[in-house]
């Protein structure tokens, strides 16, 4: 997939989470004339659930309330890869300092004590959407590729690290496409390297229009190289795609005169594809793949290489 850049302020979702439904109807009241989208939670549990599913920017959070406490909702969230980076605001009636203290140390960014000033709240509360917001675009930066705006390999090997522990969790396929463009160092020498980037931009969006599921990802493996994760999904499936990502590319028809595999800039793919056990380690599938890429640029380029076989089309 493409990483797009947040180049717009998108409406922030603030949760808002308290038991009393009259507070709800306070705060909800109040914010909603702000550039916001409020949804509510009447319970710790509910509030942990909805996080999780619709991923707020920030977390207004009451401490009083039965069950699953405010205090024990916050240590659940930061404890909580998904949600951990969450900022958590507690807006409560406990205004001692060791609740303050408390509800700093498990995480939380802020501690507003009721009675509060509505107007105040307001501006904590878009100062700290300001630094939400802001947080978001250097994690977004630090994981993108600069040239081609696709997730950078630092990005995909934290993914597909993840990615095989949970296929080896719930034992599902997993499968690795490595790509080449073919004889792109000659393309350079010939064209010059303002066209070579500009080449890898195109490749780089015609590889990423063939992916649609969320989970698929495309990344910048180094250079020319591309790699694609493809979680849950086998042998057959994973050389579909290749085959889709290789027309992709093809059909761009970007002239490359210099190439002895075709007249236009074509790739080369190697595909891997495992059902990992415990002992699996990612290095492994990636050795595979880029065994079989090796294999499609022996076998004449222009084609992807998987299981012992290679596929060329035109």
């Amino acid at each position: 997939m493409m990483i797009p850049y947040e180049n717009s302020y998108k409406t922030p979702t603030v949760l808002i989470v308290d038991d009393v439904p009259a507070n709800l109807d306070v705060l909800v009241e109040n914010l909603q004339q702000e550039n916001i989208e409020l949804v509510v939670a009447l319970s710790g549990e509910e509030g942990y659930r909805l996080a999780n599913e619709i991923k707020p920017d920030l977390i207004l959070l009451d401490i009083m309330m039965p069950g699953v406490d405010g205090y024990e909702t916050c240590r659940r969230l930061k404890a909580t890869r998904e949600t951990t980076d969450i900022p958590v605001v507690f807006l409560t009636a406990k205004d001692n300092e060791r609740d303050i203290e408390q509800g700093l140390c498990l995480g939380a960014v802020d501690y507003i004590s009721k009675p509060f000033s509505m107007p105040i709240l307001k501006a904590r509360l878009r100062n700290h959407l300001a630094l939400k917001h802001k947080s978001n675009l250097l994690v977004q930066l630090a994981c993108t590729d600069e040239l081609t705006r696709v997730a950078n390999r630092r990005h995909f090997d934290y993914v597909i690290e993840r990615e095989l522990s949970r296929a080896q969790r719930n034992q599902t396929d997993l499968s690795v496409i490595m790509i080449d463009v073919d004889h792109f160092k000659l393309f350079n020498d010939h064209y010059g390297h303002p066209e070579g980037d500009r080449c890898l931009k195109q490749v780089s969006r015609a590889l990423s229009s063939v992916l649609h599921r969320p989970a698929d990802l495309l990344a910048r493996y180094g250079g020319e190289e591309f790699i694609v994760l493809l979680p849950e999904t086998d042998a057959d499936g994973a050389a579909d795609i290749a085959e889709k990502l290789r027309q992709a590319v093809f059909s761009l028809s970007i002239p490359h005169q210099n190439s002895d595999s075709d007249d236009r800039v074509t790739i080369s793919l190697g595909v891997a594809t495992c059902r990992p056990k415990e002992s699996q380690i990612v290095e492994d599938l990636l050795e595979s793949a880029d065994k079989a890429l090796y294999q499609a640029k022996t076998h004449g380029r222009n084609r992807f290489t998987a299981a012992c076989h290679s596929t060329h089309h035109n």
